[in-house]
């Protein structure tokens, strides 16, 4: 048992109670004066996250999170699932289930994202129901492909109508989606959207009937922009993470953090628990505890419901955290799955003979995930169009890892580079190689360390290399989260070293590569428009 002031975000009510609980379930709550002087509020639920973007598996994060009062995450494996395909989906939930953190996984809607990349697996219509049909599957995953959507692909609809008839939830994608196309989108049956930039934005789809879920990541952040929505909004707004890098959460926190700074800003923090933990348990009709009597015995005591400092988090009745530290054992991996067939490429690839009298740029936006194009003139060198330090515009590199191919080439600008290189395989969707440095050379030796460790993020310079490996689909590893965010600190502070201005320079070049997020990327074949679904030239 456990007593204190019990936050009931059903009945929008605190009253002072022993909570009695028993084989995981509240058997039943017993009101008292007299009781310990904190309050007993629902567990944090992140309502969208792509786990494999902290770099540790489920069971790892878990650890980290729990610590932060999160009892549960709505989970996409999109990013495994385009290197591994169902393996990999099965791959997380296996992982997951090690933990005592609630994870709910999605069917991924859209591997590969479009038809214009090459990812390491296919999962078409007959494959995504299936996975739909399973207990272990809870909903369709963001449907990113909104072209397809709108403009009716028949595949894309079979995954709608497959979810519909099952009688999940669908996840949607709908970055600067307007008017009529708007409505066909959500008419579709898609029920959420986590792309949101403006209040505009999100009070046209709130008006159609979308929920909106308000994301905080460690590259994307709308928070501050969108945290208005409260106001009229509540009911509709769920607050979520997306993509966390492991160094944010172990120093900043989860949902938690979201909470205090919502409630810092003069939200009701009675609303404020209800959009971290009701909203997406109804919304997703997940089995998490609103510490109601027969509900499982999740929830988490903090010290008051204003700066939610965190003393213990419960999942089914067990204390998983105790003032900042996990209270159950760690779990160590056996085995690692990853698909990997790159070769070392040569800086006779990279060359880009001269053509026409100007190049589109990708321009960067620091913290979000939308980029604009831009036209710069070139820099030539030996009849080959190279990076331009001085007006800070790179060359980019998107180098397929699944299969024999040319490398694709771009330009992009506010990366910050001075000198050396950066390479990763976290670059979404399809985590191919992504590389863009100050030189040819420095790419290529940035590129072919990546090749060698089969998976990473480095920064590189000369003779210099700090790498993180990710054996586990060059996305993950399976070290301790501790060791994994030290490394990535070490591989951040160099890519700052050789001069990015960048929060999370990495976690903004593995966004590069993203097709389905306008305005202008690069993919493994070729530059992309993100507006208009279809490849530009470089030059012209």
């Amino acid at each position: 048992m456990i007593s204190g002031n019990i936050v009931d975000v059903i009945t929008r009510t605190i009253t002072k109670g022993i909570i009695h609980f028993e084989n995981g379930k509240i058997k039943c709550i017993e009101p008292s004066d007299i009781v310990d002087d904190q309050f007993i509020i629902p567990g944090f639920v992140d309502a969208h996250i792509h786990i494999e973007s902290s770099m540790m598996l489920p069971a790892e994060f878990a650890r980290y999170s729990v610590v932060h009062g999160t009892v549960a995450c709505v989970c996409d494996p999109h990013e495994i699932a385009n290197v591994c395909g169902v393996d990999g989906v099965d791959y997380m939930i296996e992982n997951g289930n090690k933990s005592p953190m609630k994870f709910y996984f999605g069917a991924p809607s859209c591997v590969p994202s479009t038809h214009f990349e090459t990812s390491g697996a296919v999962l078409d219509a007959e494959v995504v129901e299936a996975l739909l049909e399973r207990d272990d599957i809870h909903f369709l995953a963001e449907m990113m492909n909104f072209p397809g959507v709108i403009h009716k692909n028949k595949q894309v609809h079979l995954k709608l109508d497959a979810a519909k008839r099952i009688g999940k939830p669908i996840d949607g994608h709908a970055p600067d989606i307007t008017g009529e196309e708007l409505k066909a989108y959500v008419k579709a049956g898609i029920s959420t959207d986590h792309e949101c930039m403006t209040i505009a934005d999100a009070e046209a789809k709130i008006a159609l009937g979308m929920k909106i879920q308000i994301r905080e990541g460690s590259a994307a952040k709308n928070f501050d922009d969108l945290l208005p929505l409260l106001h009229k909004h509540s009911d509709k707004i769920m607050f979520c993470s997306d993509d966390k890098h492991p160094d944010d959460l172990l120093k900043n926190g989860h949902i938690n953090s979201l909470a205090r700074r919502a409630v810092a800003k003069g939200f009701n923090a009675i609303e404020v628990l209800r959009i971290c933990s009701y909203n997406p348990i109804k919304h997703y009709k997940l089995d998490v505890g609103l510490l109601q009597v027969n509900d499982d015995a999740d929830f988490v005591v903090v010290n008051n419901i204003t700066d939610f400092r965190v003393k213990a988090t419960y999942i089914k009745g067990e204390k998983v955290s105790e003032d900042g530290i996990p209270t159950y054992q760690r779990f160590i991996p056996i085995h690692i799955i990853n698909q990997f067939n790159a070769k070392k490429i040569t800086v006779e690839q990279l060359k880009v003979t001269p053509k026409g009298d100007i190049l589109k740029v990708i321009n960067v936006d620091d913290g979000q995930l939308f980029t604009t194009e831009i036209n710069c003139p070139q820099k030539i060198e030996n009849d080959n169009v190279i990076s331009d330090i001085e007006s800070d515009v790179l060359k980019l590199v998107v180098y397929n890892r699944y299969q024999s191919s040319a490398p694709s080439i771009g330009f992009i600008k506010n990366i910050g580079l001075k000198r050396g290189s950066m390479a990763s395989t976290v670059a979404h969707d399809s985590h191919n190689i992504v590389a863009v440095g100050t030189s040819d050379a420095e790419i290529v030796s940035a590129i072919n360390q990546i090749v060698e460790s089969k998976g990473g993020i480095l920064a590189c310079d000369g003779d210099k290399t700090c790498l993180l490996p990710l054996p586990i689909g060059g996305v993950m590893s399976q070290d301790k989260g501790a060791v994994i965010a030290q490394r990535y600190e070490e591989v951040d502070a160099m890519a700052k070293e050789l001069g990015s201005t960048l929060k999370a320079p990495f976690m903004t070049v593995a966004f590069m590569s993203l097709l389905v997020i306008p305005e202008l990327k690069l993919g493994d074949k070729g530059l992309f428009d993100g507006r208009n679904f279809k490849f530009v030239e470089l030059m012209e």
